[in-house]
């Protein structure tokens, strides 16, 4: 296969709107001695994307000019390091292992670098996984951000989850989804919550035990207790924000975890929780998730590996590539379970 010179990319001449994309073609940039050449064959989006998109993402201030965006995907190398391997990106190029700095931060996919929306694009090939066999592209290209988001939370932190712990998991979202099924994998049981039945259903489906619909019961924590004999969850995943926090602090057990992902629910206009107190009193571990590493997306195809079927990431539709703006609006829209991809 001949190496491409030109490679089809979305980029933002401005930030404000997913609607200020365009489709442009550029030349592919020169080979360092460390890059991988790949060709994206898929590319999932999530709810960063959309924050990024309308420039209230934390930091776009200082992104690259028509900034390239989306930091998930999975494609195929075109170059030596392993002509026709599949692979995946890690979200942060350079974060390797657990350590965490300000350079490391920088390296994000489609934020602090270009991202991932387009044909071809070079990696340095310290941030390149193997994707599972058992996957497909759009399959694969859920993982880097959705699924070792929710690995990370559940299975790679101070407290690994074990068989008998009860998790919480807030929505269908990607990354509560992943949750979901690796909760499930681990022999966790698992109360999902969401405001649609026909999403509860679909949670069930994956191996939820209880689901709670929050706008028929606004005082879910409540329920949560009853479901728990009173004494609460193990874990909880906070995907949303301070407008759910102090109900997960009610629903999580004394010396339980909560495990902080985004901001889904916004920061303007809602005050802030007062966590020093209870977290004080019931012991609360509280831990920041931001991503993952490389070494970590490895270990988590493994366990991808081993259970095929019950942690298969779910994909609610696929997009042509020329009809990525399309995916953005669906993804605005909150209509889906588990992930948007797009197919390049």
């Amino acid at each position: 296969m001949a190496i491409p010179t030109t490679t089809r990319q979305y980029s933002y001449p401005q930030l404000g709107s997913y609607n200020n994309l365009v489709m442009e073609e550029v030349p592919v940039g020169p080979l360092k001695s460390n890059d991988v050449l790949v060709k994206t064959h898929a590319v999932s989006l999530q709810f960063r994307d959309i924050q990024v998109a309308t420039g209230v993402y934390k930091g776009s201030e200082s992104f690259p000019r028509n900034l390239v965006p989306c930091s998930d995907m999975a494609g195929e190398d075109v170059t030596e390091w392993n002509r026709g391997d599949r692979i995946s990106a890690n979200f942060m190029l350079d974060k390797l292992h657990e350590e965490q700095t300000a350079k490391i931060a920088a390296s994000a996919l489609g934020g602090g670098v270009h991202g991932v929306l387009t044909e071809y694009r070079t990696f340095p090939a310290h941030s390149l996984v193997r994707i599972p066999d058992h996957l497909s592209y759009e399959e694969a290209s859920t993982l880097p951000c959705a699924a070792l988001t929710a690995y990370n939370a559940l299975l790679s932190g101070f407290e690994p989850l074990k068989a008998g712990d009860t998790v919480l998991v807030q929505g269908t979202g990607g990354v509560s989804t992943f949750a979901l099924q690796f909760a499930v994998a681990s022999g966790a049981t698992v109360i999902a919550t969401s405001s649609d039945d026909n999403k509860l259903k679909i949670a069930t489906k994956l191996g939820a035990k209880h689901g709670i619909n929050y706008k028929k019961t606004p005082n879910w924590d409540e329920e949560v207790l009853k479901l728990t004999n009173g004494l609460g969850v193990d874990r909880v995943l906070e995907v949303v924000g301070n407008s759910t926090l102090e109900r997960s602090i009610s629903s999580v057990r004394i010396n339980g975890s909560i495990d902080i992902i985004g901001s889904r629910g916004g920061r303007d206009n809602v005050p802030p929780v007062d966590i020093i107190v209870p977290s004080i009193y019931k012991g609360l571990k509280i831990r920041g998730i931001f991503i993952g590493s490389v070494a970590q997306f490895k270990n988590m195809n493994k366990l991808l590996s081993a259970n095929p079927e019950t942690t298969r990431p779910i994909i609610d539709k696929v997009f042509a590539f020329e009809d990525a703006k399309a995916a953005f609006v669906y993804m605005e829209s909150q209509a889906h379970v588990g992930k948007i991809v797009i197919k390049v």
